[in-house]
């Protein structure tokens, strides 16, 4: 296929050299030499190439087709390109720390196709804990404080396009943080607003800015991880302060971008805008080359829209809302993904062609201030927007469980309690992602933690984490406590460790004596437990005692003033077999309904993507539809309603034809 291709483009551009001569008549000479080329000829080539042709426009059109719902355009700025449903990404943060490197900071071994981490997020992610020590760490202030006299200088078409952006978006009196500041911001003329802070790295370019009333020197790669900026000057501005945050030209700089975005969510309003624009790859290349990122020198412009879409989505998820990706670049500029063929270095002329322009944006969702009970999950999965460390496909795993056991609680105290303990979640999923992921599965990981919250008594204390590691495996077990337990319950289930787990760690960590009573009853009853069960039961499974035995010791002895050890033996031994058998059924029947809801949880979830992916289909078979029978169109880059010409015939659209047709 390679010989092929390089067959037709090497004809396409003889065809073009032809054209030159004006199509003049032919020599008896040229004749006889064309009669003797063409038995050389085969009509297999003639016929392979004719098709290719077609296949390579018609790929060309679909890679350029905008992904949104053609009513979306309707009611934002021009150049609407990817909508709110074109979006999908992976479970994970799925960016290694070298995605972000410098070039000057960059080592042999650092230089990986970058889009292998968005096919292994997995991979990707047992690397973000290896740090390398680098001597050559780029100083990011020290940097533009050096080449402060090294403007960006824009095209003036460039401007005039992000200009005609912003107006859409922002009003007089709006208060605004721009990011990555310079001098100047690309505003509307005439754009009277309340107030414009801006934060940038070079004091004397902000203060050359006529827009910005007061500004702040400050290294938005310097972050506190998972958390945002590390900036006193930036959290002094406040929370849900402004109308609109805007970035221009500073996406291709961020080596930290998930915890800017979430800086940017935590200063908007509720239903604020933060608006991105960026420029094509190439366009101030020359003069800060040095600056840029790895993903941004590695990646094409069509990419970069989907990784600046990526960092609206791992900073803060459903946090963010309306993410749309537009094509702002001026008419005569390269359009975004477009491959240069050599038809097209052919026919330019005009060496100063302006840099392509494109904007990701997004605004911040409303957080729920109350409890909804008619939709709980919605209420938690607010509260979980900016929670840090849980990635994403943990928070889908875990908010319908904590839903879950927020129902199952009995007095409205309890559940108030345990909305206060959502804190805690980051503390156990920093000692979850330690574990092994086939052994102790993510649903797993999700069940401990909301079983862990969703018990009244659990606070996310230093002293009941450290017991759920030991109770996990990640520290040394406990003489007195742990080391015996795990001995006794060896013949359980992980998944019903898990639960068991859940129950004993709230237990620790409380300065009334009669709790710690009960643990050390706790411990030494279990081995008497499974006796007298074995006893009555000898042909149950051993996994099935330690399960009933461990349950029933820990719901009646861990709880003070439930039972002591002595009355739990007592009751214990008036159970028959007959007993003991139904506990053990009633008990695995509760596994069964809880696993029946989760498969009709995810089925529900199945669904719900498919159903996203058809209409995603469906826009894009009504858009072609629509472009293949129009007469009238909306040029967004002219803003007016214009007259379609019909498609050229030959080569690409050339005019050039082919004696085999095209």
């Amino acid at each position: 296929m390679a010989i092929i291709s390089k067959y037709a483009v090497a004809l396409l551009a003889c065809s073009v050299f032809a054209s030159t001569h004006g199509f003049a008549p032919a020599t008896p000479s040229q004749l006889a030499l064309s009669n003797k080329s063409a038995s050389a000829t085969t009509s297999t080539q003639l016929y392979i190439i004719g098709p290719m042709i077609r296949k390579m426009r018609e790929e060309k059109e679909a890679k350029n087709m905008p992904m949104a719902n053609p009513d979306e355009a309707k009611v934002e700025a021009p150049g609407l390109r990817v909508g709110v449903n074109a979006w999908k990404w992976p479970p994970v943060w799925p960016y290694d720390s070298n995605f972000f490197k410098r070039k000057s900071e960059m080592t042999g071994k650092d230089n990986a196709n970058p889009m292998m981490n968005m096919m292994n997020p997995m991979e990707a992610l047992e690397k973000k804990d290896v740090a390398d020590v680098d001597e050559n760490l780029f100083d990011s202030l020290k940097w533009w404080e050096e080449n402060k006299e090294v403007t960006t200088d824009l095209d003036e078409r460039v401007v005039a396009k992000i200009s005609s952006h912003y107006s859409f978006y922002l009003r007089d009196g709006m208060s605004v943080l721009e990011l990555g500041a310079a001098e100047n911001s690309y505003l509307p003329e005439g754009l009277k607003l309340n107030k414009h802070v801006g934060v940038g790295a070079v004091k004397s370019q902000m203060e050359a800015n006529p827009s910005i009333t007061e500004s702040y020197i400050v290294d938005l790669n310097d972050v506190v991880e998972d958390e945002g900026v590390k900036s006193e000057e930036l959290a002094d501005l406040g929370r849900d302060t402004f109308d609109a945050v805007i970035m221009a030209n500073t996406i291709d700089f961020l080596i930290n971008p998930r915890e800017v975005f979430k800086s940017s969510w935590r200063a908007l309003k509720p239903g604020g805008i933060m608006i991105v624009p960026f420029l094509a790859k190439d366009a101030y290349a020359e003069k800060f080359d040095e600056a840029f990122t790895k993903q941004w020198r590695d990646m094409t412009d069509d990419q970069h829209m989907w990784v600046g879409g990526s960092f609206f989505q791992f900073s803060a998820g459903e946090g963010w809302e309306g993410l749309k990706g537009f094509d702002i670049s001026p008419e005569d500029a390269k359009q975004l993904g477009a491959e240069e063929s050599v038809l097209d270095k052919l026919k330019q002329t005009d060496k100063d062609l302006p840099p392509g322009a494109y904007v990701v944006q997004a605004r911040k969702n409303f957080e729920a201030e109350e409890v909804d009970e008619s939709d709980l999950e919605g209420y938690i999965k607010s509260k979980m927007w900016m929670l840090p460390t849980l990635e994403d496909r943990d928070k889908k795993l875990v908010v319908p469980r904590l839903a879950r056991a927020y129902e199952a609680l009995d007095t409205q105290e309890e559940k108030e309690r345990m909305l206060g303990h959502f804190d805690s979640l980051p503390k156990i999923y920093a000692s979850l992602i330690k574990m092994d992921q086939f052994a102790f599965t993510f649903s797993m990981q999700a069940q401990l933690a909301a079983d862990l919250v969703g018990d009244p008594d659990f606070t996310g204390s230093d002293i009941q984490i450290n017991n759920m590691k030991m109770g996990l495996g990640l520290r040394k077990p406990s003489a007195d406590f742990w080391a015996p337990v795990g001995k006794l319950t060896a013949a359980m289930q992980p998944e019903e460790k898990v639960n068991l787990l859940a129950y004993i760690v709230p237990r620790f960590g409380s300065d009334d004596p009669t709790q710690q009573e009960a643990l050390s009853a706790f411990v030494s009853g279990l081995e008497p437990t499974f006796e007298v069960i074995r006893s009555k039961c000898p042909n149950m499974k051993e996994s099935d005692v330690q399960l009933v035995g461990s349950e029933l010791l820990a719901s009646e002895v861990l709880v003070p003033g439930r039972s002591n050890r002595e009355e739990f033996a007592l009751w214990l031994g008036a159970l028959t077999d007959v007993d003991l058998e139904f506990i053990l059924a009633k008990r695995n029947s509760f596994k069964e309904d809880a696993t029946k809801e989760l498969e009709a949880f995810q089925k529900e979830r199945a669904d719900e993507e498919q159903a996203i992916t058809d209409r995603r289909t469906q826009i894009q078979e009504q858009v072609a539809y629509a472009r293949e029978n129009r007469t009238t169109m909306f040029n967004p880059r002219t803003g007016k309603i214009e007259q379609v010409e019909p498609p050229k015939k030959g080569i690409l659209g050339t005019g050039i034809e082919l004696p085999f047709g095209n």
